[in-house]
């Protein structure tokens, strides 16, 4: 069914597939043709350490038998059910994902195709439940790349698409300590002053915008491709205060810091929060199937008890995807990968700082877990970037290029590298990555001023 010569799958594909954040002349795709663990193999057999776990998702490595037959069997059962009726996976998966939110209190789920339709729904689900239309959000946030969802994302992808987005969403300041807005001119802070200086200006805006008017404040629990920021103690409690204060929906999008990617199973445990709302995909299945999902306190579904919830889609709660789900969260259980994750997160600190150490283009590291960033700077003391906001540079491609060339897969965004490995990545394979881009960095090196 499937015979193609493995020569013929690049310009075939350049042939006929549109491609997605790419100007379609310049894309040059890795062909690839099996994937094991924290490795992956092109066309011409050459081994990649995937430091990226793809796009940021396969958190439980390539491969896993124990899902690829959950699959298999779901397929062979049942291939697909109508959203409207439920099965015995749906029953399953719902149990599954409501047991393991913050406390078990979102004990609700609605299942969804990935993290954008997520948060999408998630966004429907606060203004039905408030009768409110405003969403906060930060200015360096991602939350998916449908309307409603870049909308709600802060970053550049979104200014592409404006003014054709949904309306009603305000966007507020990070609390990005290495590059922080209010204290440039004092770095030593406290944490908690930190903290509480971000507060104040949330709440600023909450009183400016009226909050009668917000529905909710939508945040990545840690801010993810925009910077691994990773938020200050006390801050994730004070949101909650504010939501508490003015009654406004707090949700919180873990589809890229969830399952396990923190050292926690949410990032959000971190601090003892828990969200109204919480919305996940990627590591949901591990992107072994498309899949995300709406958890939500009974509270937020029970508004809708008596009207109808205007949304779906065909493919919601498609039985093969929630197999891969169910499947998923036992592998995680049984592999104790999120306790693998915590302590490996201990590990890719001690390299990351090395790294830092060793090379004056490094201006700041940081991780939580197996969630790590370096930031590269041409100068220390000034820190300007290595690329420019929204860009990048000769030498952000050379690395990219000579990790590439020696069997590293990352992801560079603008003037950052990020290492979010699969969580099943050993100390030895961790520093066979760094080894490689340890040689990497000095090409960045040449650049300090």
């Amino acid at each position: 069914m499937f015979d193609l010569p493995d020569n013929e799958i690049l310009p075939l594909s350049k042939e006929h597939v549109f491609w997605t954040w790419s100007a379609q002349a310049k894309v040059n795709p890795i062909a690839i043709k099996k994937a094991k663990g924290v490795y992956f193999w092109d066309v011409d057999d050459k081994k990649y350490l995937d430091f990226n776990s793809m796009t940021m998702c396969v958190n439980i490595g390539h491969g896993n038998e124990r899902v690829i037959k959950a699959m298999q069997e779901q397929a062979a059962e049942l291939p697909y059910a109508a959203p409207g009726m439920t099965t015995k996976v749906r029953a399953l998966a719902s149990k599954a994902v409501a047991e393991i939110t913050p406390n078990g209190a979102l004990s609700k789920v609605l299942f969804t195709l990935g993290g954008a339709d997520a948060n999408e729904n998630a966004i429907k689900l606060a203004r039905g439940y408030t009768k409110r239309h405003k969403i906060l959000t930060r200015y360096r946030s991602y939350h998916g790349a449908s309307a409603g969802a870049m909308a709600a994302t802060g970053d550049p992808r979104r200014v592409a698409w404006e003014p054709n987005l949904m309306t009603g969403v305000v966007h507020f300041l990070d609390p990005y300590r290495y590059r922080s807005t209010f204290h440039r001119t004092n770095p030593n802070i406290s944490e908690e002053e930190f903290a509480r200086d971000y507060l104040n200006h949330l709440e600023e805006i909450i009183l400016y915008e009226g909050p009668e008017s917000i529905a909710a404040i939508l945040m990545e629990s840690v801010t993810g491709t925009n910077g691994i920021i990773i938020p200050p103690n006390g801050y994730m409690q004070g949101v909650r205060a504010l939501c508490d204060k003015y009654g406004i929906v707090m949700i919180c999008d873990e589809v890229m810091s969830g399952f396990g990617r923190t050292g926690k199973m949410f990032a959000i445990e971190h601090w003892n929060v828990v969200p109204d709302i919480m919305t996940m995909a990627k590591g949901l299945t591990s992107a072994y199937a498309p899949l995300g999902a709406v958890a939500m306190k009974p509270e937020i579904a029970a508004a809708f008890n008596e009207h109808a919830f205007e949304s779906g889609l065909t493919y919601t709660s498609h039985p093969i995807s929630l197999a891969a789900a169910v499947a998923n969260i036992e592998v995680m259980k049984q592999d104790r990968i999120v306790e693998h994750a915590a302590a490996m997160g201990a590990s890719l600190r001690r390299m990351l700082t090395d790294l830092g150490e060793a090379h004056p283009s490094v201006g700041e590291v940081r991780n939580i877990g197996l969630f790590g960033i370096l930031e590269l700077v041409k100068d220390r003391s000034t820190k300007e970037p290595m690329a420019p906001w929204n860009g990048s540079s000769p030498e952000m491609v050379a690395l990219r290029k000579y990790c590439a060339d020696h069997g590293l897969f990352l992801y560079t965004h603008w003037h950052t590298v990020l290492i979010i490995p699969p969580l099943i990545i050993t100390e030895e394979e961790l520093k066979e990555g760094m080894d490689i881009l340890d040689k990497a960095l000095e090409i960045t090196d040449k650049a300090v001023k």
